[in-house]
């Protein structure tokens, strides 16, 4: 007895380490090409609007972001509600805590992130990247600390509806993929690819 279930465990785990280890070349390749589109459209829009090396639209956060909503859609994490929450949220704390300590940066710093990861989790827009949107407002450009509370409107929230955007766009392209991946986007994407069909 104790026999077979070590071989079921081991067949088991071979099969996981398998499925892990696949390359999924469509799956890859729609990753890039949405992640290339949305970084693409912020780098252009940052190329007429600012000169010089000092990024305003390409904030670093929106990196992550990518990773995040190209490349693991499925992720509680990359839902539309967590990437325009969690990033709209972490602006105004950063910006405000900005406001109130603006020269102190080993009390401005932690406290930002801080107050962002927890404002995140009671509104359940949690986003990784989010803590570092309210890093940036503290440790940013002096471009970014002079937009004040226009940096939550200007470069995240037009950046994050541009990211969100394209993620709809190229994250539905293929019946294998699909964004948002809430069951009730899902059951609605499945009735109007039946009634196209008919």
């Amino acid at each position: 007895m104790p026999i077979q279930k070590i071989k079921r465990s081991y067949r088991k785990t071979k099969y996981i380490l398998y499925k892990e280890t696949l390359v999924d070349f469509k799956e890859h390749f729609w990753s890039f090409l949405g992640s290339f589109v949305g970084i693409g459209i912020l780098a252009y829009i940052q190329s007429i609007h600012f000169k010089g090396n000092d990024a305003v639209y390409l904030i670093g956060s929106f990196g992550a972001s990518s990773v995040l909503i190209y490349g693991i859609i499925q992720s509680p994490f990359s839902q539309p509600r967590n990437l325009v929450g969690g990033h709209l949220i972490s602006a105004l704390v950063g910006v405000t805590v900005h406001k109130f300590a603006p020269d102190i940066i080993w009390i401005a710093a932690p406290l930002a992130v801080s107050f962002a990861i927890i404002l995140m989790q009671i509104t359940k827009t949690l986003h990784p990247p989010g803590g570092a949107t309210a890093l940036i407002a503290i440790i940013g450009s002096d471009k970014i600390k002079a937009l004040g509370y226009m940096y939550v409107l200007s470069p995240v929230l037009v950046g994050v509806l541009i990211l969100l955007v394209t993620a709809l766009v190229f994250n539905n392209m293929t019946p294998n993929r699909y964004y948002p991946t809430h069951k009730k986007y899902h059951k609605l994407r499945k009735r109007i690819s039946r009634a196209i069909r008919s």
